[in-house]
């Protein structure tokens, strides 16, 4: 079709696909192709996303399940790059404030703690966090410092890093393991150089079909693709203005450049939620700096 895909590792796609009416199949073969143990239910919890604007790309896109046995499972896909250092700290941070919080909501008044169920965070990402590891799938649970003995399996942290696909493009499509296909699908679907090795993909599996159908339907969408190109003109211009406002900052020092950096981004006129996340200053001291100014 001559029509441009949109990418579905975009949280908003990614999500759309995942909580489509029909797409219940979809999300029990995923699930299981990351965890790896069979799934016979699913169901999700939060299957409204927010307000089509501009100021949406700051609301949180998660995907909150319940399967089969009970366990809840917090999938994301990260498509912004967190300019953050090399180890992700806030990213890894962030990851492991959502799965505590989740696992720590259930209820547990009348029940044994042993009985409470098992926490997944699952989170798609489109660049690389683990530098010095080859895999794309990352895992995490509770162990010893020193043997590696398992302290507690409740808790589960997963990445999958769709930038290290490289090796799995060279695999024939009846050797790959269904998440290495559900990668190259979420990875490569839009990108016409690589059409044929998604097309193979596609049709191995029943489930990737009735993803690629939903995809099509959501590029076809005039509103949502709108939505999109509002969504990449306001991240572009947010890295532009950081960026630009940084240089600036950079001149007064470390501790001055934080400020000075809030009081450009101030101007403007971004969020202050925004500015707290680029500048590593609270609310409550943007809020005085934007007291000063005016």
């Amino acid at each position: 079709m001559d029509i441009a895909i949109l990418p579905p590792s975009d949280d908003r796609i990614f999500k759309k696909i995942l909580t489509s009416p029909e797409s219940k199949p979809v999300l029990m073969d995923l699930i299981p192709a990351v965890i790896k143990r069979p799934v016979v239910d699913v169901t999700t919890l939060n299957n409204e996303l927010p307000i089509g604007d501009t100021e949406e790309k700051a609301e949180r896109l998660d995907l909150n399940c319940v399967i089969d046995d009970g366990s809840q499972v917090d999938i994301e896909m990260q498509a912004s790059h967190i300019e953050e250092g090399s180890k992700h700290k806030n990213l890894k941070a962030k990851c492991m404030y959502y799965l505590c919080d989740l696992q720590s909501s259930q209820k547990s008044k009348g029940i044994a703690y042993d009985k409470l169920v098992r926490t997944y965070q699952i989170t798609f990402c489109s660049y690389s966090i683990f530098l010095n590891r080859k895999n794309f799938i990352n895992s995490f649970s509770m162990r010893h410092d020193l043997d590696n003995g398992l302290f507690n399996d409740a808790i589960q942290v997963i990445f999958v890093e769709l930038s290290k696909l490289k090796e799995v493009l060279k695999k024939p499509v009846s050797e790959m393991s269904d998440l290495e296909k559900w990668a190259i699908f979420l990875n490569y679907a839009e990108k016409t150089k690589y059409r044929k090795i998604v097309n193979n993909v596609i049709e191995s599996k029943e489930e990737l079909t009735m993803a690629s159908e939903l995809l099509m339907g959501i590029s076809q969408d005039q509103r949502e693709r709108a939505i999109f190109r509002s969504r990449r003109m306001f991240q572009t211009d947010l890295e532009s203005n950081m960026i630009t406002a940084e240089r600036i900052g950079i001149k007064k020092g470390r501790a001055e450049g934080k400020i000075e950096t809030a009081r450009n981004l101030i101007k403007m006129h971004l969020p202050i939620e925004q500015i707290s996340e680029g500048t590593g200053l609270s609310t409550e001291e943007i809020n005085k700096i934007l007291k000063e100014l005016k």
